[in-house]
């Protein structure tokens, strides 16, 4: 099943938002325009102007997104949002059109754009603390697993972001009949690991809970849907070779499409950034002399090992002393270098590996052959990310920091192992788009801790 969408359950009400924005901007430019001019202007070029300007400017300020770990979430900061959108959208219009291109429209400053931008502004700060509340709308779940798996669900969820809006209750399967008070008080659902012991009595029990309309899940799938990750100690490898998706396979019509899509971007990106990538070398070459790229063994599909090229954002004998983890405030790196970092330019040079089919735009980030034996000795099913092409991001990049540790590679293979369940052009198209927020807002290009 090449369409599952188990993010979207995330992410319906903020899209929601999305399409009510757009939707007020077309409504009320129309009748504005009707009470001005007689006529319906239906969907002009002007109308999808406003609409990418909104829409856009409401994305990068997070209008549309959870809120990251560690950032603020507030209905004074969200209405304070859709003011500064509407201010950017009226400032992008008249200072490009304006006074920009000169542009005489009928269209004027007060009877127009200001009204259009204060009633869709208005309506729309409306829906944003509607959706807000029913977001903070607090999920009660029931969580059955072995002792192992509760402990590690545990510390897994301790300040997770994702876990926050959830009101949790852990229990093994020999003491699941002790909450048999706490279910029919009511709950949201209930999941179940594999691994949990269960005798006839409770399952048929559970089935009478199920039939009553209390949803039912497996602890696999109840973390895909409500933390957009799967911990690797939650499967085992059994359930591995059983499970459904992990369909992005050679053969299949989505392994095509996903090549195809690669080749196509890839091959626009790399003649767009053509002048940033010459004025990045220029720049690194004034800055010591040294080479310009910098290229680095990385393990690829099914293991096998690939050589990618990177624009050099370190000093040239950085690594004299073999690989090392990256740190906050790395003194190998220079300062043309952090730049090139946290604008992502020093990645560029990777597209051609994804044209050579080495690589694709998304999918899990390769990682060193001298940091992946000790990762493969830790971390449980590690191997499994190399089913696909490595990527130049993934659902990892986007939604956890630079990996810095053992523990940081942990976290970001459960997001790994997620995408490999769940791949499809809408995550795909997802990613790249929440991979060009990052790249607009220099976030996530450095770790969020020193490794020790």
């Amino acid at each position: 099943m090449w369409w599952r969408t188990p993010w979207l359950r995330q992410r319906w009400l903020l899209m929601g938002l999305a399409l009510l924005d757009a939707g007020l901007l077309v409504g009320f430019y129309n009748l504005l325009f009707w009470n001005r001019f007689g006529h319906w202007a239906g969907f002009t070029p002007s109308v999808w102007a406003l609409i990418v300007l909104w829409v856009g400017a409401s994305y990068l300020l997070g209008r549309y997104s959870k809120p990251e770990q560690g950032q603020r979430d507030s209905q004074r900061w969200r209405l304070l949002a859709t003011v500064l959108v509407a201010l950017l959208v009226l400032a992008s219009v008249v200072v490009i059109f304006s006074w920009g291109l000169k542009v005489d429209d009928p269209r004027t400053f007060r009877s127009f754009i200001l009204p259009l931008l204060a009633a869709t502004a208005g309506l729309s700060a409306l829906a944003q603390l509607w959706a807000n509340r029913r977001q903070r709308r607090r999920h009660h779940w029931l969580l059955v697993g072995d002792a192992g798996e509760i402990r590690i669900l545990q510390q897994e969820l301790l300040g997770d972001q994702a876990a926050q809006g959830l009101e949790l209750v852990y229990c093994d399967g020999a003491s699941l009949h002790l909450q048999r008070q706490r279910i029919r008080a009511g709950l949201d659902g209930i999941a179940v690991s594999e691994a949990a012991e269960l005798d006839d009595g409770l399952l048929q029990e559970l089935l009478a809970i199920r039939g009553k309309g209390t949803a039912v899940r497996s602890l696999v799938v109840w973390a895909e849907q409500h933390l957009q990750r799967v911990p690797p100690e939650l499967f085992s490898s059994r359930w591995l070779v059983q499970a459904e998706g992990f369909e992005l396979q050679p053969g299949r019509w989505g392994w095509r499409l996903k090549r195809l899509g690669d080749v196509a971007v890839a091959s626009l990106l790399l003649l767009l950034s053509a002048p940033l990538l010459a004025l990045a070398a220029l720049a690194i070459k004034l800055n010591d002399g040294g080479p310009v790229l910098y290229g680095q063994r990385r393990t690829g599909i099914y293991g096998e090992p690939m050589q990618i090229w990177k624009l050099r954002s370190m000093g040239v004998q950085a690594e004299a002393q073999g690989a090392q983890w990256a740190q906050r405030n790395d003194p190998r790196i220079t300062w043309i270098g952090a730049w090139l970092r946290k604008l992502r330019l020093d990645e560029l040079p990777q597209l051609v590996s994804v044209l050579k089919g080495d690589m694709s735009l998304i999918g899990p980030r390769p990682e060193r052959p001298e940091l992946e034996g000790e990762l493969e000795e830790a971390i449980p099913h590690y191997r499994v990310r190399h089913w696909v092409r490595p990527g130049l991001s993934g659902w990892a990049q986007v939604c956890y920091p630079y990996g810095a540790s053992v523990e940081d590679s942990r976290r970001k293979l459960s997001y790994d192992l997620y995408y490999l369940r769940n791949a499809n052009l809408m995550l795909d198209v997802l990613i790249l788009i929440k991979t060009l927020r990052l790249v607009a807002r220099g976030q996530g290009a450095v770790p969020r801790h020193t490794s020790l």
